[in-house]
């Protein structure tokens, strides 16, 4: 069993910057690829950016690189997400997202991971 618990959401104003905290615990072998989602109101889950094996490889969504940074730390037990420069289209619920190697065959897609957290509340004010 894997256990994923958010934190660090909040609200912004447009060209802020928040920094997402996801501590994962449980199975190693099961969470080699983590990544985070996010969800706004009436929009499919849709994936934001994941990393493999401590950051060797990461992966961002177009509308999300440059902006955003993935890590990993703590040996591989809490990842972040940077968030600069926001848009209110950054509105959303994120999900960190824990899945095995084959994630990495469609990193952005919610059915290659097997756990999620809970969810934390990111909002953008224009």
């Amino acid at each position: 069993q894997v256990q994923l618990v958010e934190s660090g959401g909040g609200s912004v104003q447009t060209g802020g910057s928040l920094r997402l905290s996801c501590a994962a615990s449980g199975a190693t072998s099961s969470r080699n690829v983590m990544a985070w989602f996010r969800q706004a109101d009436g929009k499919e889950r849709e994936g934001v950016a994941a990393i493999y094996n401590g950051g060797v490889s990461t992966y961002y969504a177009a509308s999300v690189k440059g902006r955003f940074t993935i890590s990993q730390h703590n040996n591989g037990n809490t990842v972040y997400l940077q968030m600069n420069s926001l848009k209110p289209e950054d509105t959303a619920v994120y999900y960190c997202a824990a899945g095995p190697l084959g994630a990495l065959a469609s990193w952005f897609t919610p059915r290659y991971y097997n756990y999620w957290g809970q969810g934390t509340q990111v909002t953008v004010s224009s």
